[in-house]
């Protein structure tokens, strides 16, 4: 028999990003007890961003934690309730203030299960909105993932749909290593169908999203969609490229990406991140190591400028990554 969600068979009703994060929270709530929430706003508000929509209402406020304005609070308290058995899951409302928590992320919650030899374990999610496009500003509009990619000991999930959401916030939370969750802020209006009520996707599990033997693009997040629409433009010009979605950072699936540039020979990534210091680099330091005679093409990168984000949307345009960019410079490497 089919799923059944709100009354709907779950294949005919849609579901938005957004929606998928309360959804995907709420069904490990469900499953497990010791799954807790807490962060800025999520109870009676439902979240700055609608993604905590009902979870206190069908929760309480014994598991549904709204907390004061203070990303330090929100996250030591998480350390402490996972250290001593719960699972919880707290939100830093802007990834941009992930810094204002940085010593418990980077130096306190990562490296707890190493220094006690595996006494003690840190099994929890730190979900934070991230990246621009949205003309938020400099402060709040930053794609973060690589500051977390610098810190051995966290796991890094950025989905781009909303079956990923669920399907991933599930493996982050029932993960007995600590979990940052990128939820991004440019997807949380788009649409998906929802998947069934088991539905779990291993970390560091990529998708080939679009299949294509001319050129890989490897994309992660909000980039995902430009990726698949630089790709469509592309194929109406000849060119076919394979799109793949990345899903996570930590884990990191190499494999996927090395399986797709054996059918292609040509590598572009498309990340949102700063080109200094952005995934890419990682990604294609590995390519170099282990798929070098795989290439036919020099390596490129698609990647945001080195600035801080600017609010008008026309100039916020000039910084991020956008389709036209992606079809130019694959078009060149096509071609080279």
């Amino acid at each position: 028999m089919a799923d059944v969600i709100d009354g709907r068979p779950a294949t005919e009703r849609q579901l938005t990003y957004r929606e998928a994060v309360a959804e995907g929270i709420a069904r490990e709530m469900r499953r497990d007890p010791a799954v807790v929430c807490l962060g800025e706003d999520i109870g009676a508000a439902g979240g700055v961003f609608k993604t905590t929509v009902g979870l206190r209402e069908e929760f309480g406020p014994q598991r549904v934690w709204d907390t004061p304005i203070s990303e330090q609070a929100i996250v030591g308290a998480a350390m402490g309730a996972a250290m001593t058995g719960m699972r919880p899951v707290a939100e830093i409302m802007f990834s941009d203030f992930l810094a204002c928590c940085w010593d418990y992320l980077a130096n306190e919650i990562p490296k707890v299960r190493y220094m006690t030899g595996g006494q003690v374990t840190v099994p929890l999610v730190v979900r934070t909105a991230n990246g621009g496009g949205l003309g938020f500003g400099a402060q709040h509009s930053q794609a973060t993932e690589n500051w977390a990619l610098t810190i051995p000991g966290l796991k890094i999930a950025a989905p781009s749909t909303p079956a990923d959401v669920i399907g991933m916030m599930a493996a982050a939370i029932r993960s007995d290593d600590p979990v940052v969750f990128f939820e991004h802020k440019g997807l949380l209006a788009s649409k998906g169908a929802p998947p069934p009520l088991d539905h779990v996707v291993e970390l560091g599990r990529a998708a080939v999203v679009r299949e294509g033997g001319d050129v890989t693009l490897v994309a992660l997040a909000s980039m995902v969609p430009v990726a698949l629409e630089a790709a469509r433009r592309l194929a109406e010009e000849g060119i076919e490229a394979e799109v793949v979605d990345l899903r996570c950072l930590v884990p990191l699936d190499m494999s996927t990406v090395l399986a797709s540039l054996a059918r292609t020979s040509r590598l572009v990534t498309v990340e949102e991140n700063p080109y200094q210091g952005g995934w890419g680099g990682t990604l294609v330091s590995v390519v170099a190591d282990e798929g070098f005679e795989l290439l036919d093409a020099p390596v490129r990168r698609v990647a945001g400028e080195c600035v801080p984000l600017p609010f008008a949307d026309a100039l916020e345009e000039q910084v991020i990554p956008t389709v036209d960019k992606v079809v130019a410079t694959v078009r060149a490497l096509a071609a080279y």
